[in-house]
């Protein structure tokens, strides 16, 4: 065992990573997980049948790695899993002949069967939003990377136009939901096609947008305002936001429906302060361009 682990770390030096790869799945047969740490990789025993639980900082990254699928699909578990599983079989309905990744970033400690070929990462604990989505963006092997919340539902082909759309390299980021802004303070939901940013209920931007952005915040431990913060980033770099009509349905959202409203608030509230803290004076990376002012509090 020890022997393969040695051989593992000799092929990520050499940065041969599939190899590594390879050799870590052989590990993960016989019944355990290398770790990897700064004292170097260690092995925990896994228990059977069950995808081995770790920190985020075990995640290892595939980004700078070549691709090695068309897209990949990112979900996120923090309770409520069949709804993860209603949209990994809807857009399996509608995937098409393109290679497809799903990562499922499982932070919630349940028990669920997953469909075969979606890799699943297994946290110990729930570290928040913005961290749960980064294990599965670090996972990323597509090309082409849309964020899914598990209130979507596809209905249709919609990495189609996910795809011609991001083929433009003038966009950075897309999606079939909107939002532009006139003060920083209210955001309306927009048909765009140009908009300021786009709603995390279905985020989707090419996978090397990334290296120029970075990853979310992982200071959004709610998954509010995190989308507007990440899609300015994009922005940021010169791209633009856009509106891509998709074929899917709306879901009841559970971490909003089942959050009390006085916590709602507060913490809505913090993450909306934090990237207003960071974009208050970023007019310029807004549709309209110029600051009117009003005097609302943040809706998303």
């Amino acid at each position: 065992m020890q022997a393969l682990v040695a051989e593992r770390e000799e092929r990520r030096r050499a940065r041969d990573f599939g190899a590594a790869d390879e050799l870590r799945e052989r590990v993960a047969k016989l019944g355990y997980r290398i770790v990897d740490s700064a004292d170097g990789p260690r092995l925990e025993i896994v228990d059977a049948g069950k995808p081995a639980r770790m920190r985020p900082s075990d995640v290892e990254s595939v980004l700078d790695e070549p691709t090695a699928a068309d897209v990949s699909v990112q979900w996120v578990v923090q309770g409520w899993p069949e709804d993860v599983l209603r949209g990994i079989a809807s857009f399996r309905r509608h995937g098409g002949s393109r290679t497809v990744q799903h990562v499922v970033v499982e932070a919630s400690g349940t028990d669920a069967e997953w469909p075969e070929e979606v890799e699943v990462v297994a946290l110990e604990a729930d570290p928040g939003w913005g961290a749960d989505r980064n294990c599965g963006l670090r996972r990323a092997a597509g090309g082409v990377v849309v964020v899914v919340d598990g209130s979507i539902e596809a209905t249709g082909d919609v990495l189609g136009p996910i795809e011609e759309t991001l083929a433009d390299p003038t966009v950075g980021v897309c999606g079939p939901f909107g939002i532009t802004t006139t003060d920083m303070r209210h955001f309306d939901e927009s048909e765009g096609p140009d908009v300021d940013a786009i709603e995390g209920y279905l985020v989707a931007f090419r996978r090397n947008v990334l290296s120029r952005t970075g990853l979310f915040d992982e200071k959004f431990r709610f998954y509010r305002s995190a989308d507007i913060e990440f899609s300015f980033r994009v922005k940021e770099q010169g791209l633009r936001a856009v509106v891509v009509p998709l074929p899917v349905e709306r879901h009841e959202h559970r971490m909003w429906s089942t959050t009390p409203e006085r916590e709602r608030d507060r913490l809505s509230k913090r993450n909306y302060y934090r990237f207003l803290d960071r974009f208050r004076e970023r007019f310029d990376l807004t549709v309209a361009g110029e600051e009117i002012p009003h005097h609302h509090d943040h809706e998303n």
